[in-house]
């Protein structure tokens, strides 16, 4: 099942910035071939249920290994079953209407 998520991972007791483990886990994303979108508090990630969770479970044991005591991490995701839909997809959905002034 395809599946389109958005992924905040936060390591606890590791000081103020992040970046370190940010990127690590966007390293990890990319390596297991998914598309993302990194943006300023996540990662939007799309490809397949298994892999994708999978990657996020190595992305929870990687930011361990680098020395984080604690993770707090917040996912949504969709899925549909009516028609295959990217990230792409939905962005330009919006971004259309806007150009057409709609609101529907």
């Amino acid at each position: 099942m395809k599946v389109i998520v958005d992924l905040c991972v936060v390591p606890i007791g590791v000081g103020v910035s992040v970046s370190r483990y940010v990127t690590a886990c966007e390293r990890i994303l990319r390596k297991a071939g998914l598309k993302t979108f990194l943006h300023a508090y996540g990662t939007n990630i799309e490809g397949e249920w298994e892999e994708v969770f999978e990657a996020v479970k190595q992305c929870h044991e990687t930011v361990h290994e680098m020395g984080a005591p604690r993770i707090s991490t917040t996912i949504r995701l969709g899925t549909r079953t009516d028609r295959a839909q990217t990230m792409e997809e939905k962005i330009e959905s919006v971004e259309d209407q806007l150009k057409e002034g709609s609101s529907s």
